[in-house]
């Protein structure tokens, strides 16, 4: 038989890695060079063909219809462009 213990092993938490927000900054910066608002069916075009993380094109695709200006789409996504 073997000896029980109390003693549980540890183990880590699971990490939860955050999407490098820099692509999605980059992208952001091209995008709305000389733009104020930009569809979110541009957007996501763009972010596919930039070949974003599937995190961030998740997210990009649940957005609702319509136009957005930088910081709004920044704010959504979790960039840093203002």
């Amino acid at each position: 038989m073997t000896d029980v213990t109390d003693d549980a092993p540890v183990t880590e938490a699971p990490v939860i890695e955050q999407p490098d927000t820099r692509r999605l900054d980059e992208l952001l910066e091209d995008l709305y060079h000389g733009q104020e608002r930009i569809s979110q069916a541009d957007i996501y075009r763009r972010a596919v063909a930039a070949e974003l993380p599937a995190q961030l094109l998740t997210r990009l695709a649940a957005l609702p219809e319509g136009t957005y200006a930088v910081d709004e789409v920044a704010d959504l996504l979790g960039g840093s462009v203002t």
